[in-house]
């Protein structure tokens, strides 16, 4: 039986630390699908469909395995997804005590709606104070995002300021 696993997010932009969060996953799993979601509560940065591409050529860049598939979902729950694509397990990256809070809710709900189980990662400590926000924050005023995002992520962005 086939270990499947979805990673999902808003990935507005991806960061080093989901990268992280990732590619470890992809090292448990049989399958790992990194699921691009719309979250209403943000305002984005990148549209949806960019954000798959630059996921895709940032974890091919980084050397992570071919059984990690990116793609984007908004047609229901996040379980929904799981249920269509036979995956048992959510992992979801875990920063402070903040996101313990609001993650374990839905963690349980998740669970009770679908039997979905959602397993934490740690990021690496170099990574773990980076959120898209802050980076979203830093490069709207004109900052080097380059050490907290992937290679593409930050010509990408470069690119779309003119630097």
């Amino acid at each position: 039986m086939s270990r499947i696993a979805v990673v999902p997010g808003s990935f507005d932009p991806i960061t080093l630390g989901h990268l992280d969060v990732i590619d470890r996953a992809s090292r448990i799993f049989d399958e790992v699908h990194v699921l691009v979601v719309h979250n209403p509560d943000k305002s984005a940065l990148l549209p949806i469909a960019q954000r798959v591409t630059l996921i895709d050529r940032a974890i091919r860049e980084a050397g992570i395995p071919d059984h990690v598939l990116v793609t984007s979902w908004s047609m229901g729950l996040l379980v929904d997804y799981c249920v269509d694509v036979g995956a048992s397990v959510l992992v979801k990256g875990i920063r402070s005590q903040i996101d313990v809070a609001y993650e374990t809710p839905m963690a349980i709900v998740n669970r009770n709606l679908a039997e979905v189980e959602t397993v934490f990662l740690l990021p690496d400590p170099s990574h773990a104070h980076v959120s898209s926000s802050l980076v979203r924050q830093v490069a709207g005023l004109g900052g080097d995002i380059s050490p907290y995002v992937p290679a593409a992520v930050a010509d990408y962005l470069q690119n779309q300021r003119g630097d």
